[in-house]
This record gives C-alpha cells, structure tokens and sequence, in this order.
C-alpha cells in the first residue's frame, strides 16, 4: 500500500468518513481541526465505524488497528498540512467560508498538493477564482459515507488544470472509491441533479394525492432500487429491451415524452412539509432516528460486502 500523506481539514461527519477511506487505502493522515473536542469525539467514532467494517471484512484484510493509527488528529494546520500530496477541505457549506478556508490552504500547502473541497452543492469557481494556485483546485465531493458509497464527483473549475484533475481520480480510485469525472462544473453536479430529479416527482406524487410517502418509498427500495444498486438508469434500459437502448427509446420513448408533460416540481414547504414529517414519524419515531442512522448503515457494509464477493466470484 502507498504511505502519501493526506491533511483532511475538518473533522465533521464527512471528514471522518474522508479519514476511515484514506487511511484504509494505506495513506498517512492528518486530520486537522481547531476544536479540540471535536478530534476527540471523532477519533471515537471512527474507532466504532473502522469495528464495524472490520467485522463485514471491509478493512482489505488489516487490523483496525492498522488502519486507525493512520490517522493523526492535529489542531495545527502548519502540521496537517507539511508534507500532504492532497488536501480534502471538509468545513461548512458556506462560500465565505471556503473562499477563506481555500485561501489559507492555498497559501500554506506544498505547491504539488491539490486542494479538493467535499462541497455538495456550491460550485469550485465561487471560491477559487482569485486564487494564485487556482489551476489545482477543485471540488471532490462524497456520497456519504465515503467508506461504504463509493461514487465520489470529481468537479473541476475552468481553470482546473486537466492533470489536477487526472491525479485526483487516480488516487480515489486507488482508494477504492468510483469516481465521476464531470468535463465541466454544473449546478447540483451528476449525483444532486439525478437524486433532486426523483425527489421533485416524489414531492408532487404525493402533494398532488397520486401516492403515499410510503408507496413512494416502496416504489424505489423494492422496485426501481434492486436494479440500481448494481446498475445505471442507461443500463437498465438497455437490457430491457431484446435489441438494447435503441430498441427500448423506440417502444417507450413517446410514453416518457406523454409522462414527462405531467411532471413539474412542487414548493417542499408550508403543508406538505407537515405531511411529510408526520408520515415519516408514524414510520418511525424522531427519537430513534440515530438508532436508524446506524442500521442504514449496518445494512450498507453487508450490502458492499456481498457486491464485492459477488465480482470476485
């Protein structure tokens, strides 16, 4: 395995994801963040998550020790910083907030670094255009967990240099992450685009009285989901056809055109909030969302564990 090092800024629920998917990929990591507390209480936790893969045989054969003792906690930036071949910026999806955290980052990594931000929605140009190393920035962002949801979007700025770029994807993929290499920044990027698409029918489904929340639900965890977690909405429609993609735009490609004159995006405010909330609570209640949170999370080792028994089968 190599030993690069990699400095993760912020350790919030997404740097200790980013943390667990580097240091088991064999990478030295600093995980630098300013409350001290916070290192405490995320070291922790990465302790129980690194457990839990180890027991579904996610930790590619080593120790959970091994692997933890990869990462460095740090409140000091010189530090996390000296050395590192990438920076993964985890701090509040705010753009004044990026723009200064890049700023210090530009300013203090080694000139080979790339900087990456985990950024889920605001895209690089807005806070890496004034930069002087703005040709290395660019946005990396997770599907969370990183550790257990391999997709990662890999969004470059204009002025992202294509080698940033094509150093950025070859070390998620030696991470074991899938990355999604966008040719250039779009609002929502490949994954938001696609999940807001479901989400606004979902929300005018039910807005509109054609279904329940939980009808929904089921519609895409025992239907539309089974195909999915193994392959994509292009893929799916090339096999359910006998002649493949064509075959299939040619028998249902005006039945989607007659659909899609009915699909418009509903406000996800005021009443249907309400809705929303109470239908979801009688599913399950606000106090056991952590509980939850935790079997989703069980469920997604066991459901990578198979996956990967199954390609190598």
């Amino acid at each position: 395995m190599t030993k690069e090092k990699i400095a993760i800024v912020g350790a919030g629920i997404v740097g200790r994801g980013w943390a667990i998917s580097f240091a088991r990929a064999g990478h030295d990591v600093h995980l630098y963040d300013t409350d001290a507390s916070v290192l405490d209480a995320a070291l922790s936790e990465i302790g129980d998550l690194v457990a839990g893969l180890h027991a579904h045989d996610l930790l590619s054969g080593q120790t959970e020790s091994t692997v933890t003792h990869r990462i460095v906690p740090t409140d000091d930036l010189e530090r996390a910083l000296d050395g590192a071949v990438y920076v993964q910026e985890c701090t509040p999806e705010r753009v004044k907030a990026k723009s200064e955290v890049f700023a210090a980052l530009d300013a203090a990594a080694g000139d080979g670094a790339v900087i990456a931000s985990s950024s889920s929605a605001i895209l690089p140009s807005r806070f890496t255009e004034g930069l002087p190393g703005r040709h290395r920035c660019l946005v990396v962002h997770p599907i969370n967990p990183p550790y257990l949801v391999p997709a990662v979007e890999i969004v470059p700025a204009p002025w992202t240099d294509v080698e940033a770029v094509e150093r950025t994807s070859k070390l998620m993929r030696g991470c074991g992450q899938a990355p999604i290499v966008m040719k250039k920044e779009a609002e929502g990027f490949v994954m938001n685009c696609l999940q807001g698409a479901l989400l606004h029918e979902a929300f005018r489904l039910v807005a509109e009285g054609y279904a329940s929340a939980e009808d929904v639900d089921t519609g895409v965890r025992d239907g539309l989901g089974l195909r999915w977690s193994f392959m994509g909405p292009f893929e799916t429609i090339d096999l359910n056809a006998p002649g493949g993609i064509r075959d299939y735009i040619g028998r249902y490609g005006l039945a989607y055109e007659r659909i899609a004159q009915d699909q418009h995006p509903v406000p996800w405010r005021g009443a249907l909030v309400d809705d929303l909330e109470q239908a979801r609570a009688e599913r399950l209640p606000r106090d056991l969302l952590g509980e939850r949170q935790r079997w989703r999370d069980r469920k997604l080792m066991a459901l990578i564990a198979h996956k990967r028994a199954g390609c190598e089968a």
